[in-house]
């Protein structure tokens, strides 16, 4: 739903960095180039990154009973 805080395997904080992913990604940037520039190098947080569904909006449409 929404980007974890921090890496679930190492801890290193990466919620910073996902509106410049999103962004970079939406304009049609490679995937792979993206991550080595903000310097997301080890294959847990790329992890993150890769498999995250972003899902908010959809949520937000609908109202709390």
């Amino acid at each position: 739903m929404i980007i974890p805080i921090r890496c679930f395997s190492c801890g290193k904080p990466l919620a910073h960095l996902w509106e410049e992913y999103k962004k970079r990604i939406e304009q049609g940037e490679a995937p792979k180039k993206v991550l080595d520039e903000l310097n997301i190098k080890r294959y847990c947080c790329r992890a993150v990154f890769l498999s995250h569904i972003d899902k908010i909006d959809l949520l937000t449409k609908f109202k709390k009973a």
